[in-house]
């Protein structure tokens, strides 16, 4: 899995603390470093709609459709996904779960059931089968990649559900790596938020 940091908002602290003072009319506050001291006081009062206004995109590659999968159903994004309609998926890659992995039989049954899909695939396109229509017999397994558009405030919802220990492991993996990320360009405004890699469920 590779999580990659396309854009953030500049100075995105200070973009929070500018737009959050008209609700107070208090611009005559700012100044240096006082940034922090207002997210917090934000954060702690639950006034977390002023975070909506800075944004981050996120390019995460090396997974599943089954992690994508997930990850769509946070509606408050915008989502650009590696398409099966259009890619051709002949040799596909995939992602296998260390669960399945680390089994011997586990593992041969899987890895005979992605060849199974590949040739499967191959056939359809031989038949004169569209990659539109191919792709139905394409496993959740299927390497994939995504962009992911989302305000802070999306941000932090995200990481709170999808790093706690009983995350499913691929999905929770991506949310810590984009605290990480997070906590470096914006970090009062993550600095609540734990990063604990080593719990699991």
């Amino acid at each position: 899995m590779k999580v990659e940091l396309l854009f953030i908002t500049p100075e995105p602290e200070k973009m929070i603390e500018a737009a959050g003072r008209t609700s107070y009319l208090s611009f005559n506050k700012q100044g240096k470093d006082t940034e922090k001291a207002f997210i917090r006081m934000l954060i702690k009062r639950g006034h977390l709609s002023v975070l909506e206004h800075a944004y981050a995109t996120f390019r995460i590659s090396g997974i599943s459709r089954a992690f994508t999968h997930q990850l769509v159903r946070h509606r408050l994004c915008s989502f650009t996904q590696q398409s099966q309609r259009y890619v051709d998926e002949s040799n596909f890659n995939y992602i296998e779960p260390l669960s399945i992995k680390n089994r011997p039989e586990a593992h041969s049954a899987f890895i005979d059931f992605m060849e199974k899909a590949r040739k499967a695939y191959q056939e359809l396109q031989k038949l004169g089968i569209k990659k539109e229509d191919a792709r139905f017999v394409l496993p959740n397994a299927t390497e994939s990649q995504i962009v992911v558009t989302a305000n802070l405030r999306e941000w932090r919802h995200i990481i709170e559900l999808r790093s706690e220990p009983g995350a499913q492991w691929e999905i929770r993996e991506a949310a810590i790596e984009i605290l990480k990320i997070l906590k470096k360009h914006a970090p009062t405004i993550f600095e609540d938020l734990e990063l604990d890699e080593e719990k699991t469920a």
